[in-house]
C-alpha cells in the first residue's frame, strides 16, 4: 500500500508516530535522569547478552525462543555472576521478552531497569525505591489519570498475609492449597495498593520467590517485595538466595511446574549456579520503565510510551 499523500502530492507522515514525540521526549529525559542517579550511587552501569542459553525458570514466565537458546526474560542470571566475580554495586537498563503477554500495561518485548548490590538486602532496595522516584520527581506529587499520589517517604509497607487479611476473600493459607494466590492477587488485593501513596506489598510465601532468601525469623516467608502505585505493579525485589544446593531445589520445581503447564523445556542455568557460592549477601530489583514512564507521563496505555508496539511493525 502506498503510503497517503498530502493534496501537493507529498507524503503524509505518520501521525500515529508524529503524536508521541513530546513523550518520547519526555522518556528520554527519564532515562537520563535515572542513569544520573546510579552513577551518582556510585552503581557501575553494564550490558549483558540478551540472547542466554537459559532463564531463570519461573512457572508463569514463557520464554521466548532464539535458536537453541532463547531472549533473556531478566537480565538477573548474567548480572549476578558478575556480582559473584566482585562487582559491588551495577545497573542495567536494557529491553527483555516474555512471551504471551500482551496488555494496556504489557508489551512482549519491553524496557527493564535493574539493579544489584552487594551487602545490601531488600529493605535497602526499598529505601533505592523510594530515592529514585523522589529524584525523578522533586516537587514528589504525580497525577495519573485524575488520581494523585504522594511520592514523599516513607511508603506503607504492607505483608502479603495482611493484605490477604485486608483485601481478600480467603486468607493466604488458602489462597496456596486452592491455587488461587495469583487470581486473589490481581482481582482482589493489587487494585488496593498504592492508591493515595506508594506501597510496598512484602515478605512472600516461599512458593512464590524462587530466587529470594527465606527470612531468618518465618523460613516459610521470603524477603521479597513489589511495589505499587495507584494498584499498577512496577518492580519486585528481593534479598538474594545465594545458597546453591536450595537454588538448584527450587529452580527444579518450578521447572517441573512449566513442563507440567506444556512450556518448552529449557536446562537450568548451570554456570550460575556452579558461581552462586561465590555471590556476596545481596539484594536485586527490577523495574519495568514503561510502566514507570506511563505513571509519570499520565499516559493509559503502554504503547503511547514506545515509539512502536509490535503491531505497528
Amino acid at each position: 500500500m502506498s503510503p497517503a499523500s498530502r493534496s501537493n502530492g507529498s507524503p503524509e507522515p505518520n501521525w500515529a508516530l508524529a503524536r508521541k514525540q513530546p513523550t518520547l521526549r519526555e522518556r528520554a529525559r527519564i532515562m537520563q535522569r535515572i542513569r544520573a542517579f546510579f552513577v551518582d550511587q556510585g552503581f557501575l552501569e553494564v550490558e549483558t547478552p540478551q540472547r542466554i542459553p537459559a532463564n531463570a525458570p519461573e512457572t508463569h514466565i514463557v520464554p521466548v525462543p532464539s535458536g537453541d537458546w532463547c531472549l533473556h526474560a531478566s537480565p538477573e542470571v548474567c548480572m549476578k555472576r558478575l556480582l559473584a566475580a566482585g562487582f559491588d554495586k551495577l545497573f542495567q537498563i536494557c529491553h527483555c521478552w516474555r512471551g504471551e503477554e500482551r496488555g494496556k500495561r504489557h508489551l512482549p518485548e519491553f524496557t527493564l531497569l535493574e539493579w544489584y548490590e552487594a551487602g545490601a538486602d531488600y529493605r535497602t532496595q526499598m529505601s533505592d525505591c523510594e530515592k529514585l522516584l523522589c529524584h525523578l520527581v522533586p516537587g514528589k506529587i504525580v497525577v495519573y489519570q485524575g488520581r494523585k499520589i504522594d511520592l514523599a517517604p516513607p511508603w506503607e509497607r504492607i505483608g502479603v498475609a495482611e493484605a490477604f487479611r485486608r483485601f481478600a476473600s480467603c486468607s493466604l493459607a488458602e489462597a496456596l492449597a486452592a491455587d488461587r494466590f495469583d487470581e486473589a492477587m490481581a482481582l482482589e488485593i493489587e487494585p488496593h495498593l498504592g492508591r493515595d501513596k506508594p506501597a510496598f506489598l512484602c515478605d512472600y510465601p516461599i512458593a512464590k520467590g524462587a530466587l529470594a532468601r527465606s527470612k531468618p525469623a518465618d523460613p516459610g516467608l521470603v524477603e521479597r517485595f513489589e511495589l505499587y502505585l495507584l494498584g499498577m505493579e512496577v518492580a519486585n525485589g528481593f534479598s538474594e538466595l545465594i545458597d546453591a544446593e536450595e537454588q538448584r531445589r527450587r529452580f527444579a520445581q518450578e521447572e517441573a511446574a512449566r513442563r507440567a503447564m506444556g512450556q518448552t523445556p529449557y536446562p537450568l542455568p548451570e554456570r550460575f549456579l556452579a558461581e552462586l557460592p561465590a555471590m556476596p549477601e545481596s539484594a536485586g530489583i527490577a523495574l519495568g520503565v514503561d510502566r514507570l514512564i506511563m505513571l509519570l507521563t499520565d499516559r493509559a496505555c503502554i504503547d503511547e510510551v514506545v515509539a512502536f508496539p509490535p503491531e505497528m511493525l
